[in-house]
């Protein structure tokens, strides 16, 4: 058996089933909560769209949908909703902050205040809606 050379960057990455790597670092997890939430968010737009229709049809259908986005299971989807948008918000906010800005040493503090503001948002919207 041949010894694997050494990586240049550091220990290799322990290899999940199916030969993914794990990436532990907090910056992928930004990485990662930034881009789902941003697909996310794309996808929740074409349902937005269709609520604004509503308004358009007619009182009756507006009123219809009203009474439907009352109930408990929209109500914790706009939470949700407004927990993704801070958090695609602020993570944008530190892409930019590391690509013009050259703010590269506190990434793991940069990821914890993203993540702070975009719970702290949820928290504020959810006790306005309680």
């Amino acid at each position: 058996m041949r010894a694997q050379a050494p990586s240049p960057v550091g220990p290799a990455a322990p290899r999940r089933p199916g030969g993914l790597r794990a990436r532990p670092h907090p910056t992928y997890l930004a990485f990662l909560v930034h881009r789902v939430s941003g697909l996310l968010l794309a996808l929740f737009l074409p349902l937005h769209f269709w609520a604004l229709s509503r308004a358009i049809e007619g009182e009756a259908a507006l009123e219809g949908f009203l009474r439907w986005a009352d109930t408990p299971l929209v109500k914790a989807g706009e939470w949700l909703l407004v927990v993704l948008l801070a958090a695609h918000l602020a993570g944008g906010l530190r892409v930019l902050a590391l690509e013009f800005l050259g703010w590269r040493r506190r990434q793991k503090d940069m990821v914890a205040v993203t993540a702070g503001f975009a719970l702290a948002c949820g928290l504020l919207f959810l006790l306005n809606l309680l």
